[in-house]
């Protein structure tokens, strides 16, 4: 966790994004891993609150979430209140009963689309996960087992198209890869344009990780 520790001080120190709220998107292909490093950068930042994208996308609409995420969310957010959403049950195909998402100084959003168009306005920072949608995939069949080789054909063809439309990683502020231990750090490409808010003047000279 120690390779997080300096990352999660830059977090905090950026400028509220959402009313009180710093939301960080982790984004990326599926099966890239976005899910266990905001588990682990969530602990790194004490506890922060993290929303996964999964609980807000269905079988009928995988990227048409933005409305919930943003009345059950982003809103509440931004007033400085507390967000409840409803989380889809992907074995029962229905929304179920609210979840409270408090306005924490960090808040983690974490999944496929996460630095989409209509949530960048919305983001402190957007950390992308650097491995290919092939390895990503891949990596994501073998987790899931063969009983989910429909939904992944599925799936693999919406990625596609929702990247082609409104690809992320040309707005990433960090690109971030698993190493066999810890992670690597890179100033993404909104770094490398002059749009960089995640790593401060005062460490632009150091290693990125």
């Amino acid at each position: 966790m120690n390779d997080l520790a300096r990352h999660a001080d830059c977090l905090r120190s950026l400028p509220a994004s959402c009313g009180p709220v710093r939301l960080v998107a982790v984004d990326g292909h599926a099966g890239s891993g976005k899910s266990t490093f905001a588990a682990r950068l969530a602990a790194a930042l004490g506890g922060a609150p993290v929303l996964h994208l999964d609980d807000l996308a269905s079988h009928e609409e995988l990227f048409g979430w933005v409305g919930r995420l943003r009345e059950q969310v982003l809103l509440p957010l931004s007033r400085g209140e507390e967000a409840r959403y409803a989380p889809y049950d992907w074995t029962r195909r229905r929304f179920g009963p609210a979840r409270p998402l408090e306005p924490a100084p960090v808040v983690l959003v974490e999944g496929v689309g996460a630095g989409r168009r209509e949530v960048r306005p919305w983001l402190a920072a957007l950390c992308w996960m650097e491995l290919g949608r092939t390895a990503s995939w891949e990596r994501g069949r073998a987790r899931d087992g063969a009983g989910l080789t429909e939904f992944w054909d599925g799936w693999t063809a919406a990625e596609e198209r929702h990247f082609a439309e409104d690809p992320s990683r040309p707005y990433a502020d960090a690109l971030v890869a698993q190493l066999p231990q810890g992670y690597a750090w890179q100033e993404g490409p909104a770094a490398t344009a002059g749009a960089n808010r995640f790593v401060t003047e005062g460490r632009r000279g150091a290693h990125p990780y």
